[in-house]
C-alpha cells in the first residue's frame, strides 16, 4: 500500500481490495446536505439534547437557513419560547461550536399526538363498578365508572 491512501477521488479503481468506505462518504451526503447543511441536520439530530426534553417533546426545529431557525410549535408554546429565545439560540449555538442561529421563527403547528393509553386492569374496573354500585343507572354513573377505570389503573410500563 502506498502512503497515499487518503487521497482517494470518488471514481478511483482500487486493484489492492475494497474501496475504503471513507471514499464512498462525500457522495452518500452530498444529496443530504443539499437539502439541509450539516448544522440543520445537526440540530436536528440532536434537539432534545440542546434544549431539554420538556421543549423537545413541544418544539420540532425545521429549517435552518441564513441563519432564521423556524421552530413548529403549538400556539401557547410560541409566546413561551419568544421569552426564552435568547437562551435557545445560545444553547443551539454553544451546541454547535459557532454561531449558526441568530434568529428564532415560529410556525403554528398541532401539538404531537399522544401516545396511546394502556387498557385498563381488570382490578381497576372491577374497583370502578363497585364505587358507583350504590348510584342510580344513568350517564352520571357510566361517566363516574369511566374515570375510575382511568383513574384507578396505573398507567406506567
Amino acid at each position: 500500500m502506498t502512503g497515499q491512501q487518503g487521497n482517494h477521488k470518488p471514481g478511483d479503481r482500487f486493484i489492492y481490495g475494497p474501496r475504503p468506505v471513507g471514499a464512498l462518504v462525500p457522495g452518500l451526503v452530498r444529496p443530504a446536505f443539499r437539502k439541509r447543511a450539516p448544522a440543520t441536520a445537526q440540530v436536528l439530530a440532536d434537539w432534545e439534547a440542546i434544549v431539554g426534553p420538556a421543549l423537545a417533546g413541544v418544539t420540532t426545529p425545521r429549517k435552518l437557513f441564513s441563519g432564521t431557525l423556524a421552530i413548529a410549535c403549538a400556539g401557547p408554546v410560541a409566546m413561551e419560547l419568544q421569552h426564552l429565545s435568547a437562551e435557545v439560540m445560545a444553547r443551539i449555538n454553544g451546541h454547535l461550536g459557532r454561531v449558526a442561529v441568530t434568529r428564532l421563527r415560529f410556525i403554528q403547528d398541532v401539538p404531537p399526538p399522544l401516545p396511546p393509553l394502556a387498557p385498563p386492569r381488570p382490578q381497576a374496573v372491577a374497583a370502578a363498578q363497585r364505587a358507583v354500585a350504590s348510584l342510580p343507572a344513568g350517564p352520571l354513573r357510566d361517566a363516574l365508572e369511566s374515570l375510575g377505570r382511568v383513574v384507578l389503573t396505573d398507567r406506567r410500563r
